[in-house]
């Protein structure tokens, strides 16, 4: 209400005003290794100030966090507890894969590096780099703010049973069977 006692209000609709509230209160959960770890934790510091764009309240546990941002190496021994943590989350959560070794496995293509960390759960972002500037994790969470904003469709989300993420590879194998089964299921109608 307006000091001279006149009323005002702003028209919208719910929906418009939940997805403002998401878009502008992100609380991260960082995964930070190597590296990439060393430039996301400039990114959240005075220099860059994250708290400028909605996403400045970093929770260490997943419980209250929904946005998971992974920044660095993920070996196949991590992937499991990785992937722990994202499924603790609740929903909706978002993933950004910051850096090229979460993206791809970077330059350690070996068997005991994750080569890439869509291999254990969806990733809405991808921030190239080795290791990544802080201006492009920002301009992550820009580009993330938009994708809630506009509704953009997101990445198929599956929940693995246990047996399953305990396996670090089986992420991709189970997507790929379950749409090849919608695919029949469909083509059988």
């Amino acid at each position: 209400m307006a000091k001279d006692g006149s009323a005002s209000f702003i028209p919208t609709t719910l929906a418009y005003a939940v997805k403002w509230a998401q878009k502008n209160s992100l609380w991260p959960m960082p995964f930070g290794t190597s590296c990439c770890g060393i430039e996301m934790m400039s990114t959240l510091s005075s220099t860059y100030d994250l708290s400028r764009f909605g996403a400045e309240v970093v929770r260490f546990t997943p419980r209250q966090a929904d946005m998971l941002i992974v920044a660095g190496t993920i070996t196949n021994k991590m992937a499991p507890i990785l992937r722990q943590i994202y499924d603790q989350m609740l929903e909706p959560k978002w993933v950004i894969a910051m850096g090229a070794c979460s993206s791809s496995g970077g330059i350690f293509d070996t068997y005991s590096v994750l080569q890439g960390i869509d291999e254990i759960m969806p990733v809405d972002i991808y921030v190239p780099g080795c290791p990544p500037i802080p201006e492009g994790l920002i301009h992550a969470i820009l580009r993330l703010q938009d994708v809630i904003q506009q509704g953009e469709p997101r990445p198929h989300m599956l929940r693995l049973s246990r047996e399953q993420a305990m396996d670090a590879m089986a992420y991709r194998k189970v997507v790929e069977t379950s749409l090849l089964d919608e695919k029949k299921t469909e083509g059988k109608k």
